[in-house]
């Protein structure tokens, strides 16, 4: 011989063969220390998974509320009075982050349930000029009948809010009521808005027949903004000056709802709930693998020697405990994912949420399982590692 014998380096299947071996000839043991690192990570899919699909079903509701809604209109008692330009709704939507814009105006005319009631009796109710594309963007919905279209805009035809029903008494479709001293015909029944009381106690118009019938001049008194959440403070900024641009100081325009405040902090109080209880879950699974693993090292001390007198060196004897360990939290933690997205689904389909499995919580508690493994069968590699082969066998 020329030179020292160099040990054989282990191919990354053998090092597999080498790490799955444990796990094949105790079965049982392999399954109740992955089940260990399952019911951990199955934890962690399930603790941000749920809540994720609370927040979401959350945020659907507070988005429903309008938390992306502004109100434009002109500042009240201005000498001389200030009136918004008739194009400013086009305008509005000229702007990048507005996706939908819309106006009522006020056609200060008294609505009456008959002929016989008193002329200037109209219920503390508001007579609006609408556009069509005022539905969207107030987030209301029609209850009863319908919306006004193309054609029943142009003919006295109304569309009631909620309050101003209960006060004429018009329960559906077909029933007459005045304006001024002409009538028009209820053709639908809003939902209540919560947000926009005013539109509750409103009684709807088109906006050509308000122009026709009831003297209206076109300028809308206030416009409905809906823009891009991350960007309504921007656009808040430009409003007044876009709106009207001879004298921005006369245009008022409302604060983000107090709604897109309480989204944000919900976000954020979900966002730490989710790194605590994750990382306990984790914690619980790696002691579970790194008993597993110590008390292996234990019962396997005659394999141990065996190997290492056949020529297997300390560090391959390291790589198989620790494979073993790392393949042992890698199982466990993949079926503990299937596990967990199977019990949020179901959770969220009870509960009739969208259901929401955040990607990167996933994705980094699997690598939390691996590391996990690694940190938990290092200790029993290196000592496995350390036992003389001549000990181990007498053992």
């Amino acid at each position: 011989m020329t030179g020292s014998a160099r040990p054989v380096r282990l191919a990354v299947s053998d090092l597999l063969a080498l790490g799955l071996l444990g796990l094949r000839t105790r079965k049982m043991r392999a399954v109740l220390s992955a089940l260990g690192i399952a019911i951990g990570m199955a934890t962690m899919v399930v603790v941000t998974g749920i809540p994720a699909s609370s927040q979401a079903q959350l945020m659907r509701e507070l988005s429903a509320l309008g938390t992306n809604m502004l109100e434009v209109r002109a500042l009240p008692d201005q000498q001389p009075p200030v009136l918004l330009p008739e194009e400013s709704v086009g305008m509005v939507q000229r702007i990048g982050p507005v996706t939908r814009a819309s106006a009522v105006a006020n056609t200060h005319s008294v609505v009456r349930r008959s002929d016989r009631t008193d002329p200037q009796d109209g219920s503390g109710l508001t007579v609006l000029a609408t556009r069509l594309d005022l539905l969207a963007a107030v987030n209301a919905r029609v209850a009863h009948g319908q919306w006004l279209n193309e054609a029943t805009s142009r003919f006295p035809a109304v569309v009631l809010g909620s309050v101003s029903a209960a006060r004429l008494g018009v329960t559906g479709s077909g029933q007459q009521l005045m304006i001024g001293d002409r009538w028009f015909t209820a053709v639908g029944i809003l939902a209540t808005t919560p947000l926009l009381p005013e539109i509750d106690r409103s009684v709807l118009v088109g906006w050509p027949v308000a122009r026709e019938l009831l003297g209206f001049d076109g300028h809308p008194t206030v416009l409905y903004v809906q823009a891009a959440e991350p960007s309504i403070e921007q656009v808040r900024g430009v409003l007044p000056e876009t709106v009207h641009p001879a004298y921005p100081a006369g245009v008022a325009v409302s604060r983000p709802s107090d709604a897109l405040a309480a989204k944000r902090a919900t976000e954020n109080a979900f966002s730490a709930l989710f790194l605590g209880l994750a990382a306990v879950a984790l914690l619980v699974g790696g002691i579970g693998v790194a008993n597993t693993m110590i008390i292996s090292v234990l019962e396997r001390r005659g394999e141990i020697g065996l190997r290492r007198a056949l020529g297997a060196t300390r560090g391959q004897i390291r790589a198989q405990f620790l494979t073993e360990a790392v393949m042992l939290s890698a199982l466990g933690g993949l079926a503990g994912t299937v596990l967990g997205v199977l019990a949020t689904f179901g959770y969220a389909a009870y509960q009739q949420w969208p259901p929401v499995i955040p990607l990167s919580s996933t994705l980094a508690g699997l690598g939390g399982a691996l590391l996990v493994g690694v940190v938990a069968g290092l200790y029993p590699s290196m000592r496995a590692a350390a036992l003389p082969p001549t000990v181990a066998l007498a053992l």
